[in-house]
C-alpha cells in the first residue's frame, strides 16, 4: 500500500469522472489513479486536494510518453486531509524552475500545446509563480468559460490557457461576474503554485495535433480560497 496527496482534481466534459493524481508521501513520485474517479464518490467522500489517498498503484502494460504517471488502482482508500504544512511541503519538493524547464521545450507567447513528435517524460509540472502576474479572464470566444493568464519564472508569458481545477473552475463559473474579486484575492496571497498539466493527444479545428496545456490546480499560500475549495 502506498500514500498519496492529491495535488490534482480535474474535471472534464463527461460530468460523471473526474481525474485526480498525487505525490507519493515516500517516492515523491506523481501517481494518477486509472481509471478515472467518478464525481460522486469524490463528493461523497469530500475528496479534494491535499486529500490522503491509500492504495496499491501499479504500472498499466499499454503505458506511454508523456502520461507516465498513469497507474492502475486497487484498494483505493481515503484517509483525510493532510496539513497545510504538508500540502505546501509536497508541492515545493515537485517544483520545476519554469514551464520550458519541466517540459524540456521552449514555447511561444500563444502556444498552447506540445507537438507529439516532442520527447517528452511527464504530463504534470509544479512550478511557483508571483501572484501578481496571475490574470483569471472570462473566455470572450466562448460565453461562460474561463483563461488563465500568467508570467513564469523564466519572464515568459503565456496566455488564454484552459482550467480545469475543479474547484477553481465551478466556483468561478458560478461567479462569472466577479472575477475582479477572485484575481484580487490571489494578489493578495504571498505564492501561487500552479500544477500544469498535458491533455491526452488530440486534433485542434486547425489541424495541430500535440499535448494540450492546462491549469490543473490554483494554490495560494498562507490563505486557500473557502469557497474554491470546497463542494
Amino acid at each position: 500500500m502506498e500514500n498519496i496527496i492529491i495535488t490534482d482534481l480535474t474535471h472534464f466534459d463527461n460530468k460523471d469522472i473526474v481525474c485526480t493524481a498525487g505525490i507519493s508521501t515516500v517516492t515523491g513520485q506523481c501517481i494518477r489513479p486509472m481509471p478515472y474517479l467518478p464525481i460522486r464518490e469524490c463528493e461523497r467522500l469530500k475528496i479534494l486536494p491535499g486529500a490522503i489517498l491509500s492504495g496499491e498503484f501499479e504500472i498499466p502494460a499499454d503505458i506511454s510518453h508523456p502520461h507516465t504517471e498513469d497507474r492502475n488502482h486497487k484498494k483505493l482508500k481515503y484517509l483525510g486531509p493532510c496539513s497545510p504544512d504538508q500540502f505546501k511541503e509536497i508541492l515545493y519538493n515537485s517544483l520545476s524552475d519554469s514551464v520550458s524547464s519541466g517540459f524540456g521545450i521552449g514555447l511561444a507567447f500563444k502556444q498552447k500545446h506540445i507537438p507529439v513528435e516532442h520527447a517528452i517524460a511527464h504530463s504534470i509540472i509544479t512550478i511557483k509563480i508571483l501572484p501578481q502576474s496571475v490574470k483569471i479572464i472570462e473566455d470572450s470566444y466562448k460565453k461562460g468559460r474561463i483563461r488563465f493568464n500568467f508570467t513564469d519564472n523564466d519572464g515568459a508569458r503565456y496566455w488564454f490557457w484552459s482550467i480545469t481545477d475543479l474547484g477553481f473552475y465551478k466556483y468561478a463559473l458560478e461567479h462569472i461576474t466577479e472575477l475582479d474579486s477572485i484575481n484580487d484575492f490571489i494578489h493578495s496571497q504571498g505564492e501561487v503554485y500552479l500544477r500544469v498539466g498535458l491533455t491526452r493527444a488530440h486534433t485542434s479545428p486547425d489541424g495541430r495535433y500535440g499535448y494540450w496545456l492546462q491549469i490543473n490546480g490554483i494554490y495560494t499560500f498562507p490563505d486557500y480560497h473557502k469557497g474554491i475549495r470546497s463542494y
